[in-house]
């Protein structure tokens, strides 16, 4: 696991040195994008080792120690609608049961000319919905998401 989480921080330094030397806006979005998913690997490993590390000691194993789901793989989101107006720009994103997930397996990245939707571990899969070049730049700190019954909102 350690060896891992090595690899996984040698690419996050690489992908930081790459977005550096990017010049072009559709190279830095996707750099951008590929930032915050090595980051998020990153963060997950620690929150694993350090869970590992949590565990009691013995062969006692307290009763509400509930293993987690691991996704087989992940699905590309295609069908989604959308409201728009002068000011605003809705994205409505149908996921029967996403409610249920976690909030933090409900992630969203935005850059000024892009989003990357994932959600996580919803029936054993992963869900991703990457949209880059948008056609005209949005305002990141405005830019939101809401987990509804069966719907991302963003």
């Amino acid at each position: 696991m350690a060896l891992a989480a090595e690899e996984l921080q040698k690419d996050l330094e690489e992908v930081k040195m790459l977005l550096e030397k990017a010049t072009r806006k559709r190279i830095h979005d996707a750099l951008t994008a590929e930032k915050s998913k090595t980051e998020t690997k990153i963060k997950n490993k620690m929150q694993q080792k350090s869970q590992k590390k949590a565990e009691p000691l013995g062969n006692e194993k307290p009763a509400a120690v509930v293993t987690p789901i691991t996704t087989g793989y992940t699905v590309k989101i295609s069908y989604y609608g959308w409201d728009q107006s002068e000011k605003f720009v809705k994205i409505y994103i149908t996921l029967t049961g996403v409610h249920q997930v976690p909030a933090e397996n409900v992630q969203v990245h935005f850059t000024e000319r892009s989003f990357d939707l994932l959600v996580k571990n919803l029936y054993g899969k992963s869900y991703s919905m990457i949209v880059n070049n948008l056609l005209k730049p949005i305002s990141v700190e405005g830019s939101s998401k809401k987990v509804k019954t069966n719907t991302v909102l963003m």
